[in-house]
C-alpha cells in the first residue's frame, strides 16, 4: 500500500493546504465537495503535489515536516523533482473527470 501526502491550493486566496492520505484524489474531492471542515470555506482547492511513500509513518512525518514551511519553500517544493503528480495522473486520468 502506498501513502500519500498531498498538497491543495485555493483558488479563493491561493493558500495552500498538506494532508495525508491512501487515497488522495477521493480525498481531493471531499475538500471540495465541503466534507472537510478547515478547508470548506475556501473552495473550490486544486492539487498541486503529490508525494508518494512506503510508510505511514514517513508520510506522516513528511507532512508534518512541510506543515512547517512557508510559501516560498512551499512554491519550491511544488515545483520540484519530487512532486508525482504529473506522473500520477497521467496514469489515472479518471481520477479528476
Amino acid at each position: 500500500m502506498n501513502y500519500y501526502v498531498y498538497i491543495i491550493q485555493s483558488q479563493i486566496d491561493l493558500t495552500f493546504y498538506k494532508g495525508f492520505s491512501t487515497q488522495p484524489f477521493i480525498r481531493f474531492q471531499q475538500h471540495n465537495n465541503g466534507e472537510a471542515a478547515f478547508t470548506s470555506s475556501k473552495i473550490p482547492w486544486i492539487p498541486v503535489a503529490l508525494f508518494s511513500f512506503c510508510s505511514k509513518t514517513e508520510a506522516l512525518i513528511f507532512e508534518k515536516k512541510i506543515n512547517k514551511y512557508d510559501h516560498k519553500r512551499l512554491i519550491a517544493l511544488v515545483n520540484s523533482d519530487k512532486n508525482i503528480l504529473d506522473s500520477f495522473l497521467s496514469n489515472n486520468e479518471n481520477l479528476l473527470g
